[in-house]
């Protein structure tokens, strides 16, 4: 079995690449879209990012067919893989050799939250807890400055810590 260290070369040298491209102004901000239809008869969400499609459902004892994760599962799933890549993209720029990564994530959500009588209780995905485990052969010191840098620069870590504004509207149109 290979390990990531020949992934990580790849990975620095990408990155060096990208820095470059951001320094000349040639790279920039950039708008991420996503949308999301239900489906007739199912209500099984097909999820649209880029030229990829994900199926979000329910569990069967809320209406649903269990075809894919839910809403709050892809969330805590967008976590991990996040933390994931943040974990290669810095172990490539900072040298630190890794054999293996993996990222587990849990949170806790409660189907009485937003219920009369339970008001206390929220409506989200909450008490996030997360453990990265990581095989490398680098010193303590190496890893938590490694550690420390993810948690600065991991973008949906981060979201999530801090919150973030968000704007919606409601386009209502009658059916033809």
């Amino acid at each position: 079995m290979t390990n990531l260290n020949e992934y990580l070369g790849q990975k620095r040298e990408a990155l060096l690449n990208r820095r470059k491209r951001v320094k000349s102004g040639e790279l920039g901000a950039v708008t991420l879209n996503a949308s999301a239809s239900a489906e007739g008869r199912s209500g099984v969400r097909r999820i649209r990012i880029r030229d990829f499609q994900v199926i979000s459902d329910s569990p069967p004892d809320f209406a649903g067919y269990n075809l894919g994760p839910s809403s709050p599962e892809l969330l805590l799933g967008a976590l991990s893989s996040c933390l994931t890549h943040t974990y290669l993209i810095h172990a490539s720029d900072q040298g630190v050799p890794l054999e293996s990564l993996h990222a587990e994530v849990s949170a806790s959500i409660d189907p009485r939250g937003g219920a009369e009588g339970h008001d206390d209780i929220p409506v989200y995905p909450h008490d996030i807890n997360y453990v990265v485990t990581l095989v490398s052969s680098a010193s303590a010191e190496e890893i938590a400055r490694l550690q420390a840098t993810v948690e600065k620069l991991c973008p949906i870590l981060n979201l999530l810590k801090r919150g973030n504004e968000v704007h919606g509207r409601v386009d209502h149109q009658r059916p033809a």
